[in-house]
């Protein structure tokens, strides 16, 4: 078994829907957000605290695990859930997008890309058949075709043979996969162009895939353009197979992909803004090594009813980031994580209980019309 994906309720007026997706690591309930683990690790968490927080699967990168520690150790350890310790679900970025930010450091040819690592300077080759034996040999439960991921801003010719490139790798990708445990995924991109977006959709559901993701977006772009881009895609993308929108994560981005029809998100916001000290919560972000909150000896949020939220204050949050003390981040962290699992499953039951238009107009009556 690869993937099983069935769709239990949508929202009227709106095409937000609730799934199941179930992968051979688990079941997971949609719309869904996935702590990224790039390295096989959500930063500062151990798969512990990942599974108290609630998630059921986590995003890790083909690019980064290849350089390091290399995926022959990671398949000699047994596959990436031995490795990391992680029972429940796993998703691998194919590093198509890792690769673009290469910028000055890579070539792109019609057979992959050739770029220089980041980390010591060597040469490497990537093109669609490693990229999925590399993901064959990390062992996740979805994993992605190879694509190129055009930065914004981008003229509409060069987008246009990105996207010819992208759907070739992505037919390349599909013929190289030999494994029947894994989900391969494509990868629609086109950038801020609507009609290309359609066409890479189309292309890719004439090739067939389990599943699909809209790639290429929150690169600079405006909003507007973002939500243009991504109605562009799904209007071409079949009900039955889940829809994941790559590296999009703040609470006003889900809410709105999901009225679009997105079942599945993933970002590093949660705990690279927990780094530097600001939290997410129900009443919008704070930046908790802020003054303001030094005698503050109140919960984080008070609606929350994570483990830090129980145990800890503001002030001590406060402390902790300005001490420079490591718990201090883990704990943000942790809760961010919290925080973005649950919103997504109160988007959810919303859905489920005929309650979603509502919780969206009630959303941005607290917050806003844009709020990240």
């Amino acid at each position: 078994m690869s993937i099983e994906f069935q769709v239990e309720a949508k929202a009227d007026g709106t095409m937000a829907r609730a799934g199941i997706l179930t992968t051979p690591h688990g079941v997971i309930k949609t719309p869904i957000f996935m702590p990224v683990g790039t390295l096989g690790t959500v930063k500062g968490l151990s798969s512990d605290e990942l599974v108290q927080a609630g998630a059921g699967i986590v995003l890790a990168n083909t690019y980064h695990l290849y350089l390091r520690p290399g995926h022959d150790v990671i398949r000699e350890a047994g596959g990436l859930h031995t490795f990391m310790n992680w029972s429940r679900g796993i998703l691998t970025d194919s590093g198509g997008f890792q690769v673009a930010s290469l910028a000055g450091l890579r070539e792109i040819t019609e057979d992959g890309v050739v770029f220089t690592s980041h980390i010591d300077g060597s040469t490497h080759f990537l093109g669609p058949e490693i990229v999925v034996a590399i993901q064959e040999a990390l062992g996740a439960d979805i994993i992605m075709a190879f694509d190129e991921c055009v930065r914004y801003p981008a003229s509409y010719d060069y987008v246009k043979g990105a996207n010819a490139r992208t759907i070739e790798w992505a037919k390349r990708c599909k013929e190289a996969k030999i494994r029947e445990d894994q989900a391969l995924f494509g990868i629609v991109q086109g950038g801020v162009f609507p009609d290309l977006r359609e066409e890479s959709a189309k292309a890719l559901v004439e090739i067939g895939f389990p599943g699909y993701a809209i790639g290429g977006l929150s690169v600079g772009e405006s909003k507007d353009e973002m939500l243009i881009a991504l109605e562009s895609a799904i209007a071409h993308l079949p009900e039955n197979k889940p829809r994941y929108l790559m590296g999009v994560g703040t609470p006003w981005d889900f809410v709105e992909a999901v009225s679009r029809g997105v079942d599945m998100f993933d970002c590093v916001l949660p705990t690279r803004v927990a780094r530097h000290g600001t939290a997410f919560t129900s009443e919008g972000k704070i930046i908790v090594r802020d003054r303001p909150y030094e005698r503050d000896f109140t919960p984080l949020d008070p609606l929350c009813d994570c483990a830090v939220c129980r145990n800890y204050t503001r002030a001590y949050l406060r402390h902790l980031i300005r001490a420079k003390e490591m718990l201090g981040a883990r704990l943000l962290s942790y809760h961010n994580v919290y925080f973005f699992i649950r919103f997504m499953q109160d988007i959810r039951d919303a859905i489920l209980n005929g309650t979603f238009r509502e919780f969206r107009e009630e959303f941005h009556r607290l917050c806003g019309t844009i709020e990240e």
